[in-house]
This record gives C-alpha cells, structure tokens and sequence, in this order.
C-alpha cells in the first residue's frame, strides 16, 4: 500500500516541481494522472505540433512515459516515441527535429523515484523563468478539454543517430589502444556506452551494463565510484569512465583509480574545441576551479562566468555563441551538440586527448590541479537567505570584494575565493571555497562554514 504525502495538493506541486524538473516519489508523488496532466500541459505551453518522448530504464518509466504520451496526444499533437535512451539522446531529437521533449527519468535518484525532464524546440531548457512555473500553475489548474481530433504516435527510436552523430563529431582514427573501463551503474550508458565508444583501438571493459531500474548497487549518484576505481587497477586500464543514470552526467577516474577533477576534463576539452574554434567563449558555472579558467585563457579561449545549473549555462552559451561549456558537477555542453549537456561527447573528447598522447591521464590532469579545492560543502540551516545575508554582513565589513551573480561569491586578496549559495533542495546552504594550498583552503572553508553556522544560532 502507498500512502499520500502529508500536505496539500499546493505543497505537492512546490515540492516535486523545481525550477528544472518535475520530480519525486513513483506513485505517492509522480504517478500516471500526475504525467497525463504534465503532458497535455506542456503540450498547451508550447503549442506544439509534435513532441518527442524518451524513458530510462526505471521499472516505472515506461509507464509514465505513456501517460505523458497519451497527455500530448488529448492536446492534438503527435508522439515521436524515441523509447528507450539516455536524457543527452532526447536531447539530440529535439535538436536535431527542433521540437520541444520530455525525458522520463529521475536522473541520479534513488530507483523509487521518477520524474519529467523537460526541454523546448532546439534542445533549449525549460526552467523557472521559461516556462516551469507556468507549467506548475497549469498542473493546479482542472484537466485541459480533450480535442476532437487527437495525434497520431510516430516511431522514433533515436539512439542509432545519435550515437553517429557523436562519433562524428570526435576523430578517433589515429589514437593509439587504449583500455577503456565503464561504469554504466545499471542505467543508460549500458545502453549508450558500446554505440559511442565502440572503436577498433578501444578494448572496452564494461561493468554494471545491465539495464536495471532497481539499481542493485545503489543510486547512480556517482557519489561511489570504488567499484571503477577498482577495476581500473585490476584490469591495468587507462582510463574509468562512470555515468550517472540517465547517462548524461561524466565522472573520469585515471590510470592509478584517482578521480580526475572536474575542472581537468574542463581544461582538456575546452583546449581540443578551442584548436577548433580559435578565440571562441568558453561558459563555465562561478565555482569551476581557476585552473580550467587558466587553460583557457591560454588556448587562446575567452572565459565567460555563469550562473550554475544547466538552463543558465545553455543560455549564456547561446548568447556567447560559445564552442563548449563546464559545469563543476560533471555535466559539458557543446555548440555542436545545439548547447545541450552531453558525457558521453566529453567521454569521447577525453579519450581521443589520451589517445594522441603518449602521457597517461593522471599527467595530463596534473597539468590542470593548480589549486586546492574543497568540493561541494552542504550546510544545513533553519534560514538559507539568512545565512546568505550573514556571509555578506560579515565579509562586506572586512572588506572582502563580493558579487552575487549566484549566491555569494567573495575574492580574498590572495586569490582565494568562496561561493555561498542555496541550491533549492530544501533548508542548506553549498560552501564551495578554493585556495592556493591545501592549508588555506581548510582555513577558508572552516571561517566560511563558521559564519554560515553562526546565522542559525
């Protein structure tokens, strides 16, 4: 038996609907009417004619998925059913078809959760502010009227295309064999992952390829990556790859089982689009790491600062007309790729990098390690706006240089800095702090978390 969450059905909608997705528990939150309605709603927001829809392996997706569907087609518009795929794969349809999509998955959340990534024509992202919150306001709203003559389902299975697409987009033809580990954590890089990388110089070593919503092994977070790290040492591999569960988001472990950082992916593919694309902007979030924001200015890109979260990044690469965007968590954006977020296109970038070298991975992400970085910090606290404004108080009267693109950033004299924001997950603040050493990072992020700390008291 289920049982209702506690609350109204207003609660309900501010809960499971975020600024990016609809999200939330199958059944208690996110069930088949909940997804019929989302689908006839988006249907009415965009005015579309057709609109594609994609599902993850999630036991309950493919029901959801129908719902959704079936929502659409009560609107008069046509299905473009691409079945089975990871979210960067619906991505590709609604690029390259330019219509507007709905991608069933609760990307790296537990198996009992499930939820409605959604995006406009072109891949463009449908957040709060384009649209979200007029799709929460309709959900509260009684059923739309049915239409007289409703859609027709196309058949649209895409993950053939795009994986040609991605595999045109990277020259692997001169790189020498390399030895490749996978982790596809059960989700939809075991589906995605041999289309992609399946290559004559690639020995492919794939662990947990089996489609499996339960996730035996736990959620496809990427917070655990041992598994990988392990079978990249036992089996002598160059290079780990791990994907989260829907298959869109990177995690890169070297030769030795160490994670290679974020910002060193950032750097090395931002270097091998900008040989491309001479004097292109490059996006990154405000707490990327200095060193990427030093690579590219030494390929010759233009660094341009962004808000996190995929919908800023998406826009402003748009605006910059940008060759390529990173994002700290492990999510890369492309121009060839209509702007939208893709792992396995980084994947294929940071193996071909490898392959045209004889240096192994843990060198090349040496090159880009330049400063200590304390990773996501989470801080729970009753008020996130008041430990925001106590962070300002406290540093504006020190004389610390400040801006609030997102959050609070602040710049020390040094060249240490430290972001404060609230990331909309409930009742925390994220810490993110980056020093020249080790010991001043430490320094930095104990002083930051303090006075967060010290708002709640």
């Amino acid at each position: 038996m289920t049982t209702e969450p506690a609350g109204t059905e207003d609660d309900l909608y501010d809960r499971i609907v975020t600024p990016y997705d609809i999200r939330g528990l199958f059944r208690a939150e996110v069930d088949p009417g909940l997804a019929y309605r989302a689908g006839a709603a988006f249907t009415e927001l965009t005015g579309a004619d057709t609109v594609a829809v994609a599902h993850d392996a999630r036991q309950s997706s493919p029901v959801l998925a129908d719902a959704f569907a079936q929502g659409v087609l009560d609107q008069g518009a046509d299905v473009l059913d691409a079945g089975l795929g990871s979210t960067d794969c619906l991505y590709y349809v609604s690029g390259r078809l330019d219509v507007p999509g709905a991608m069933i998955t609760a990307g790296r959340a537990p198996a009992a959760y499930n939820g409605i990534r959604l995006c406009r024509a072109g891949a463009a992202d449908l957040d709060e502010g384009t649209g979200m919150e007029l799709l929460r306001r309709r959900l509260r709203e009684p059923r739309p009227p049915l239409t007289d003559r409703p859609g027709s389902v196309l058949p649209g299975r895409a993950v053939d295309d795009y994986a040609a697409h991605l595999r045109s987009l990277v020259d692997l033809s001169d790189i020498r064999p390399l030895k490749v580990v996978v982790d596809a954590g059960n989700g939809m890089a075991g589906l995605t992952a041999p289309l992609v990388l399946g290559h004559p110089s690639i020995e492919l070593v794939p662990l947990r390829f089996e489609l499996d919503g339960t996730f035996p092994f736990g959620a496809p977070d990427l917070a655990d990556v041992s598994a990988l790290r392990d079978a990249v040492r036992e089996t002598g591999a160059d290079v780990g790859l791990a994907f989260d569960g829907d298959g869109d988001r990177l995690l890169a472990v070297d030769e030795r089982g160490a994670v290679v950082p974020p910002a060193a992916v950032i750097a090395l593919v931002a270097g091998r689009e900008l040989a491309r694309r001479p004097g292109a902007a490059v996006v990154h979030d405000l707490v990327t790491a200095t060193s990427a924001i030093d690579a590219i200015k030494e390929a010759g890109g233009i660094p341009v600062r962004s808000r996190t979260g995929p919908a800023a990044i998406k826009a402003l690469m748009a605006e910059q007309d940008a060759a390529f965007g990173g994002a700290h968590c492990g999510h890369y954006y492309f121009r060839d790729f209509w702007y939208a977020d893709t792992g396995m296109l980084a994947a294929l970038h940071l193996l071909a990098e490898l392959g045209d070298t004889a240096c192994e991975l843990s060198e090349l992400a040496a090159r880009h390690d330049r400063y200590a970085s304390s990773g996501p910090v989470d801080v729970r606290v009753p008020d996130p706006l008041a430990a925001l404004q106590r962070v300002v108080r406290h540093f504006a009267a020190q004389g610390t240089a400040l801006d609030h693109l997102d959050g609070v950033t602040g710049e020390l004299p040094d060249g240490s800095w430290f972001n404060v924001r609230a990331p909309g997950t409930g009742p925390v603040v994220r810490v993110n702090v980056e020093a020249g050493t080790v010991a001043a990072m430490g320094r930095l992020r104990d002083r930051v978390v303090d006075v967060v700390v010290s708002a709640g008291r």
